[in-house]
This record gives C-alpha cells, structure tokens and sequence, in this order.
C-alpha cells in the first residue's frame, strides 16, 4: 500500500470529508514531533450517518507491530480506545449527522482517562498506568491498518466528516478543553495542530471549506 499524494501542509477552516465507506480512502497525518508519548490530549470535530451498529475507526496509530493508540466507535455505540493490547470503553453521547466535540485524555502516571464531549467531562477510568506509547509510527484517519500500512477494512472505515483535529502531548485542563470545544486560542497542539498539519490523502477523501 502506498501513500498516493504528494505532502499537503495546512487546513486552517477546512474539513475532511471521506463521502463513502471503501478499504483504500484515508489521509496519514504527519506528526510534528516524535509520539513517544506519556501523555496526551486528542481533540476532533466529528459527524457521522453511518448507523450506531456499525464500528468506525476514528484515529489510528500503528507501529510495525502493534496499535499504539486506536480510537474507535464500537458496535454497541460505546466510544473505545486501545493502546497495545485491551481497550477501555465509555459510554457516551452518540456521535450523529451534528458535529460533535470529542477530546481524549490519558497520562500514564496515573492511567487516568477520560473523554471529553461538548466540553464536558465522562468518568475518569484508569487503564494502562505506567505504559507509554511508542514512536516511529504511522498515524491514520479513516482507516484501521491491521499491519503497519496495511489490511484494511471497509466495514471498519470512518464515513462522514472531520475537522480540527489537534493533538498535545501533555493533558490539557478543563479550561483549555473547553475554550477549544468553544472555538477560542488555545496552545497549538505541538503533535498536531490542524491550521498548520502535515498530511497526505489517499483514496477518495475530499477537502472542503468549512461553511
């Protein structure tokens, strides 16, 4: 499997939007640092048709041999994520045709988790204290490679929209979460920053002004 486009840099009032559900659309996001990571804060804007049933990879990143950090919508509509082995699994509010705000926070000091939607705060769940993420990896949206760069899977794909996903390696307040959902200056994710994003599509993924 090959990435098919050239090195795009930027998509500052922009969306991503993957129309249908194939095995070869996806965009790879290029990392501004290495993701050798502890601890992190992942934000997206995320809209979606596709029925509750149905399992949707939301972010995927793959090492040679593992799933370093995999966020999924499950079949029974709860919001998962793994990290080498097992996941943790929320339920939340369910992800519709309507944009919704979703954070994810992890540390491994503690393992203390959480999702964050519209701003606010799921129950805290420990998982994984002590691990830590490894680098040298591929970052995916819109699909799960089940190999590094590799297997993909229709009935796994992500349909809908994404726009403004942003990414620290640290975990952010409760303030800073919610001045984001809000569309307020926060700290540019220094893992991601969307206005300033390295990626390169693949497929049939299409980007759109942000109306």
């Amino acid at each position: 499997m090959t990435l098919s486009s050239a090195t795009q840099v930027g998509l500052s009032d922009k969306v991503l939007v993957f129309p249908y559900e194939t095995d070869f659309s996806f965009v790879a996001l290029i990392p501004q640092k290495e993701m050798g990571l502890k601890a992190f804060t992942l934000c997206m804007r995320v809209a979606t048709e596709l029925p509750e049933e149905r399992q949707i990879i939301l972010f995927a990143y793959r090492t040679a041999d593992y799933d370093e950090l995999n966020v999924w919508r499950e079949k029974d509509g709860r919001v998962s994520f793994y990290m080498s082995g097992d996941g943790t699994f929320f339920h939340l509010p369910p992800l519709t045709t309507f944009r919704t705000s979703l954070c994810l926070t992890w540390e491994s000091r503690t393992g203390l988790s959480a999702f964050w939607v519209e701003g606010k705060r799921s129950t805290y769940q420990v998982y994984k204290p002590g691990h830590t993420i490894r680098p040298k990896g591929t970052v995916l949206l819109g699909q799960d490679p089940d190999k590094h760069l590799g297997g993909l899977e229709a009935v796994q794909s992500f349909v809908g929209e994404v726009t403004d996903l942003n990414m620290w390696d640290l975990v952010l307040s409760r303030s800073m979460i919610q001045a984001w959902h809000y569309g307020h200056k926060v700290p540019k994710g220094n893992i991601f920053d969307w206005a300033t994003m390295e990626y390169e599509l693949s497929g049939n993924v299409m980007v759109v002004d942000d109306d």
